[in-house]
């Protein structure tokens, strides 16, 4: 390593030309060795050694600088005077075991070099022979591997070809059921208009009566099984739909796997026919490297025949989807037919409940208003003895008053003075009592005004009630819409037995 400041390097590394001075400018000099190495005096004596000792004194001083120094090494350095050659440095750079060391160093690595260079010879020569050998048994094994590639998908196709013929024959069966069932469900519309009416009437039912009753229940529910009629219905439909769009699927992904097989086929043909003299074959950079495989030979039969036995699993599913279309109009009708007599008579018994908490009501109002006239005729009583107690106040407090200017030792606490003190308590207690009295009869006249402004709101929310329930709900649902008969394609005598026995929940 080439210290900071030495100028060895100049002198015997790297020659440059001889400056016009031979000795360096006196900047220079300061520079090279300011804050790198201690100030020594030179000594002025002409005697000087031959020998210079400026080496070992550095050495001395900084021994990482010298490492094969004697110093560096445990030796006792040399006490001479310091002394400052011609030479541009002040101490050498190696010494001679490195010399040898090195040269010794760069003769193994030849020899290494040339043994390694002649061994690689024989092996390559090695190598190139068996890779032509293995390169063309890979070839030979790629090429039947192709033919064996083509024949098996020429089987493949066969199969994909009779199984579209049949696909494309229960598509056009299955779409003629699903027309049946958008009619039927375009029929249950009546009956869920009339009971989002009747709920909708009902919020506009007042005050408490906005109550989650069973009418409300039981017209939430006829919703919910009119909704869960049409959903099956819908589902159905979508079934019906989603088998459809199954069948299309597919017959649509036989025929695409139908045309993948034959673009493979020509390509995996003209494949197993190139050869090393054949037209057309070049380099193509990096393409080894490109995966873009999706499949192996075991999933690529099994996605053929999967294909198959999806076509055959979808034809198998539209006869019995067909039969369960036809059980669930019947079951639909059947549920909200039920859930409509049960509303009705939900009705029928809240318009009785209603009415009769009207009744209820009109008797309490009457009580309560006989108990304020009562109550008010007893706050002007209490008024008239708060008014007569101050006149007995003012008495005995003007007697205490006119006593206090008796003179000298006549101002004596005797009995008629304690019963004055006495009787001015007794009087201002019974005042404050009167009082207390007469708030809690205004504060009860106040929440008997207030109980009748309850039962009268209450009375009008009731006769509301009861106009929205017996009057707008029970109007429109006097007969079972027949559009939903319509589903089940007509009405049998079972329809009208039913329709006579409901008639005896509906009001007239």
């Amino acid at each position: 390593m080439e210290l900071v400041g030495s100028t060895l390097t100049a002198t015997y590394a790297h020659p440059r030309p001889t400056p016009s001075n031979f000795l360096p400018a006196i900047s220079t000099m300061a520079s090279s060795y300011k804050n790198r190495f201690p100030h020594y005096a030179l000594t002025h004596s002409l005697s000087l050694p031959w020998r210079p000792s400026a080496y070992y004194k550095v050495a001395a001083i900084t021994p990482t600088l010298a490492p094969f120094s004697k110093s560096s090494q445990g030796l006792t350095p040399c006490n001479m005077l310091p002394y400052v050659s011609n030479r541009t440095a002040l101490f050498t750079r190696y010494t001679p075991e490195d010399w040898y060391r090195a040269n010794l160093t760069n003769f193994k690595e030849s020899e290494a070099s040339r043994h390694n260079a002649e061994r690689l010879r024989v092996d390559t020569s090695r190598m190139i022979q068996d890779k032509d050998q293995q390169i063309r048994k890979t070839q030979t094994e790629s090429t039947r591997n192709l033919g064996e590639r083509v024949n098996d998908i020429i089987f493949w196709k066969s199969e994909l070809n009779h199984e579209i013929d049949g696909m494309i024959g229960e598509t056009n069966a299955l779409s003629d059921m699903k027309k049946r069932l958008e009619r039927a469900i375009l029929e249950t519309e009546g009956q869920l208009q009339v009971a989002q009416e009747c709920l909708l009437h009902r919020e506009k039912r007042m005050g408490i009566d906005l109550v989650h009753d069973d009418v409300e229940k039981q017209l939430m529910t006829e919703v919910d099984v009119i909704l869960s009629c049409q959903e099956r219905m819908r589902r159905y439909l979508g079934k019906t739909a989603a088998q459809l769009a199954a069948n299309r699927a597919a017959q649509h992904e036989l025929e695409k796997d139908l045309s993948d097989k034959q673009a493979a086929q020509r390509i995996d043909d003209k494949c197993h026919h190139l050869r090393n003299t054949s037209d057309g074959i070049s380099f193509y950079r990096g393409v080894e490297r490109v995966d873009a495989t999706i499949s192996v030979p075991e999933s690529w039969a099994k996605f053929t025949d999967d294909n198959i036995m999806r076509s055959q699993s979808e034809r198998a599913a539209s006869g019995k989807l067909r039969d369960d279309i036809e059980t669930l109009l019947v079951t639909t009708a059947n549920e909200m037919w039920n859930q409509f007599n049960k509303v009705n008579v939900a009705f029928t018994n809240r318009i009785s409940e209603t009415a009769d908490a009207k009744n209820k009501i009109q008797a309490h109002l009457a009580k309560t208003l006989q108990e304020i006239f009562e109550t008010e005729m007893t706050i002007e009583a209490l008024r008239k003895a708060i008014k007569d107690k101050g006149c007995s106040l003012k008495v005995a407090q003007t007697r205490l008053d006119e006593r206090l200017r008796r003179p000298n030792i006549e101002l004596c606490r005797d009995s008629a003075q304690l019963r004055l003190v006495n009787e001015v308590y007794e009087i201002d207690d019974t005042i404050q009592d009167l009082q207390q009295r007469l708030r809690d009869a205004e504060d009860t006249l106040q929440a008997l005004v207030h109980t009748k402004a309850n039962l009268e709101h209450d009375l009008a929310v009731k006769a509301n009630t009861l106009f929205i329930d017996q009057e707008k709900c029970m109007g429109m649902r006097k007969t079972f819409p027949n559009t939903l008969r319509l589903v089940r394609g007509k009405i049998s005598m079972n329809d009208v037995t039913s329709n006579k026995e409901t008639s005896q929940y509906i009001p007239s």
